[in-house]
């Protein structure tokens, strides 16, 4: 069985083992069509289920005379996300939808090739030449991201070359996903079982 040696120089890895690791970070569910983090509000609420209850925490004694809690399970992936610290049901339910799509852009993945991605119209929209930006609070903030994980995770982790194909330079990508703590260690530990080097 063949090995090589990691950056670090301190650690060996078997490529047997390699592809075993690189395999586990790549069973994240992927689907046709648009990823669901992009879709509008109504058409992804489709897709889930919404529940509304009572729940404990700041906001005083008459926090829980009525049924804000929200919580949204997106049926094909699972996905759940909820918001409770709002007194209104609506700021509740929004911000269980906002959560939903950051989950969403960060497990679920759209087929995409690694060379020949044809970008969004939004993207194209975002991108000012090399460059990217974005509250990351914003609405477009998921819609931008999973299509960036997407592009990333086609090319194995190579930040550089989704750059490449994504219109923008190394440095500003990788701005955009560090906004996202999850997704963030995610492509870390995906390079880490490539053999390379962590993005700080």
């Amino acid at each position: 069985m063949r090995c090589m040696p990691m950056e670090s120089g301190m650690e060996w890895i078997c490529q047997r083992q390699l592809a075993s690791r690189i395999d586990r970070l790549s069973r994240m569910d992927t689907i046709k069509g648009p990823h669901p983090s992009t879709l509008e509000e109504e058409d992804l609420l489709k897709e889930c289920d919404v529940e509304f209850g009572r729940a404990t925490g700041p906001g005083g004694q008459n926090r829980n005379r009525r049924d804000t809690a929200t919580t949204i399970t997106h049926r094909p992936s699972g996905v759940v996300a909820a918001a409770t610290e709002r007194r209104s049901q609506a700021q509740n339910r929004s911000r269980a939808v906002f959560r939903l799509r950051m989950k969403l852009a960060a497990t679920v993945r759209s087929r995409t090739h690694h060379e020949h991605h044809t970008c969004s119209e939004l993207w194209n929209d975002r991108r000012q030449g090399r460059s990217i930006s974005v509250n990351p609070m914003h609405r477009d903030y998921p819609s931008l991201l999973s299509e960036a994980l997407d592009v990333i995770v086609a090319r194995r982790y190579d930040v550089a070359g989704a750059a490449g194909v994504l219109g923008v330079s190394m440095s500003q990508l990788a701005k955009l996903v560090r906004h996202d703590k999850r997704s963030f260690a995610m492509i870390n530990r995906g390079r880490e079982a490539q053999g390379l080097p962590r993005l700080k």
